[in-house]
């Protein structure tokens, strides 16, 4: 459930962000007549993302025994791909956002009222089928008999209503939300996350045959901290606890977590810092240096 409620509180916030972009942008040219168009967007992609979220899940019921594994293993997979691709996108891409839509909306204003659309139609469907994907994978690598897919479902629901609460908000100006240290954080946590489900695809796809490596067994808690119930079972949807892992399952959760980690907490490098130091003309020279007024 938690690790659901994260994945999709994020994924809310950025489609709620980008459509509080739209909207905000829209009211300041004048242009609140074309909203309904944001808004139609806006809802097609919500409607097609929780048909495709469906399919995902139907088609998951239909394999058994090794297919299904390597379907699981595989899906999710995919999931921890397009997962880490959105945090390092968000990171770097997060300042120059709001920009990126403004600029859009301009283009759209003089294409037609169709091309508004699609923005909103686009940036909110790429949310929506990343949530969908995330949650299967989530579903599956906390599942216990059955019992964490319908709570990793409640999490989803939970956080993408908190999300369109705090869109709301936003937009209206009853908060203000610190976006930086939100992703930030948000990040932090759903690389904890990611690490998890990386885990669990390798284990599937070593169940199915598919990595005949590291398989001895790394250790067995199943006694003191069972996966299936009390606070294992809370790890488990958080963190994609396994209370009897593989080697590889060891090792693999944490490569991911320590290399994943590492790029993400590293400062960024200042643009002006590097252009200023591949160009010797903008450099104070050792004459005048001492002359340079300090900031």
């Amino acid at each position: 459930m938690g690790a659901a409620f994260v994945v999709a509180l994020r994924e809310g916030i950025e489609a709620a962000l980008i459509v509080s972009i739209l909207l905000a942008y829209l009211r300041q040219l004048q242009a609140t007549d074309r909203a309904h168009l944001v808004w139609w967007g806006t809802g097609i992609a919500v409607v097609l993302s929780a048909l495709i979220g469906t399919a995902i899940f139907a088609l998951g019921a239909n394999f058994e025994g090794t297919a299904e594994q390597i379907f699981e293993g595989l899906a999710t997979l995919l999931a921890v791909g397009v997962l880490t691709w959105m945090i390092f996108w968000m990171r770097r891409q997060g300042a120059r956002i709001k920009g990126d839509l403004q600029s859009k909306v301009d283009s759209a204003l003089v294409a037609g009222g169709a091309a508004l659309g699609l923005i909103a139609f686009t940036a909110v469907l790429r949310e929506g089928i990343e949530t969908a994907l995330f949650i299967f994978a989530a579903a599956e690598g906390t599942a216990v008999e059955g019992g964490g897919t319908g709570a990793q479902l409640v999490g989803a629901v939970l956080g993408l209503g908190t999300a369109v609460v705090l869109g709301v908000l936003i937009y209206r100006g009853g908060i203000r939300l610190n976006l930086r240290s939100f992703f930030r954080i948000t990040g932090i946590l759903l690389i904890v996350v990611a690490a998890g489900l990386f885990a669990f695809s390798l284990h599937e796809l070593q169940e199915a045959g598919w990595i005949p490596l590291l398989e001895a067994q790394a250790f067995d808690v199943s006694a003191t901290l069972p996966d299936d119930a009390g606070i294992g079972s809370v790890l488990r949807g958080l963190l994609g606890y396994n209370a009897d892992p593989t080697w590889l399952e060891i090792v693999a959760w944490l490569v991911y977590l320590v290399v994943i980690g590492a790029a993400f907490l590293r400062p960024r490098p200042v643009p002006g810092d590097r252009q200023v130091e591949r160009d010797p003309a903008t450099r104070p020279s050792a004459t005048n240096r001492s002359e340079t007024p300090a900031p």
